[in-house]
């Protein structure tokens, strides 16, 4: 899969409070983006802990369900666009559908 931005991963571990994210998050990075899933049961079946919700949204859990990582999936281009990053108050304050 293709993943953008990383950019948007960088940015949030290099935020003081949050620096614990960076090794799970690269991790992330690089299983995701070597992954080959053409549909939502492929990511299912390589992402366990993986949640697809409504509007092409999956959400993922990061460094021992501390933080919640949003993608939005385009399964024909294989490309997963990074739409938030957040602890799970942060989250639970977005419409996961409209992020």
């Amino acid at each position: 899969m293709r993943i953008i931005a990383r950019r948007t991963l960088r940015e949030f571990w290099q935020r003081p409070n949050r620096r614990d994210a960076e090794q799970p998050l690269k991790a992330w990075f690089r299983e995701a983006e070597q992954a080959d899933l053409a549909n939502p049961a492929e990511l299912k079946s390589d992402f366990h802990n993986a949640s697809i919700v409504a509007n092409n949204r999956v959400v993922f859990n990061i460094a021992g369900n501390k933080y919640r990582l949003v993608v939005h999936a385009h399964w024909a281009f294989c490309i997963m666009y990074i739409r938030f990053i957040g602890t799970h108050r942060e989250y639970d304050a977005i419409d996961v559908t409209e992020v």
